[in-house]
């Protein structure tokens, strides 16, 4: 008996610590086939502080913070996925975030507003086939300069460490939804951007169609 309340309380904690939901569009398949290259996008990101740590920063030095946690997490992307095409398990090209974010700008795009344009406009720009778009939530600063200044105004004190990733790969195409992924993990996410990454990504590899 008391086995069985301990398996019950170990699965339901692990349920609480990270939660997943995976959509797949039933021609997923098919889109891949038709994808030669896919471009990340910055990501919008929440840094979500406590009352405590907000009053040390200013809404303009918030914002600043969330667009820099926006680029680290989408170098983090780009640096997992390219370690997966590395090892023969992605099936597609992916654009570097440097060229990406350039080209966006030389065509007038805000690359952290860019909400008015379909990805079919997008993908004309960057010449993919798909753009991953979507949003983070995270309790603390993963960015080098944002967590030393954090760090250092609060003593190296932050909230439990959670972060909530929805990510939507988006076709070119007909703007369709191949994928959307929706993870949320607490504890231990590490000390950086690809730590966070490596956390949210490592169990979803398999099931994105874009990966063996």
């Amino acid at each position: 008996m008391k086995k069985s309340i301990l398996i019950f309380t170990l699965f339901f904690t692990t349920a609480m610590l990270a939660q997943t939901k995976l959509y797949v569009h039933p021609d997923a398949d098919t889109y891949v086939a038709n994808t030669k290259t896919i471009a990340i996008l910055p990501m919008k990101v929440q840094v979500k502080l406590r009352p405590k740590e907000l009053k040390d920063f200013t809404p303009e030095q918030i914002i600043e913070m969330g667009k820099n946690e926006a680029l680290d997490i989408q170098k983090g992307m780009y640096t997992w996925f390219l370690t997966r095409k590395k090892r023969g398990t992605m099936l597609v090209d992916v654009q570097n975030p440097a060229r990406t974010n350039a080209l966006l700008i030389k065509n007038g795009i805000d690359i952290h507003a860019y909400d008015a344009y379909l990805p079919s406009e997008l993908g004309k720009i960057l010449g993919v086939e798909t753009v991953i778009v979507g949003s983070f939530e995270t309790s603390k600063p993963m960015s080098n300069g944002a967590a030393i200044g954090l760090a250092v105004l609060t003593g190296g004190m932050f909230a439990t460490s959670s972060a909530t990733m929805n990510m939507d790969f988006m076709s070119t195409t007909d703007d369709e939804l191949v994928v959307n992924y929706l993870k949320n993990v607490k504890g231990s996410l590490g000390s950086n951007a690809q730590d966070l990454i490596n956390t949210l990504m490592r169990k979803v590899s398999r099931r994105i169609p874009y990966t063996k």
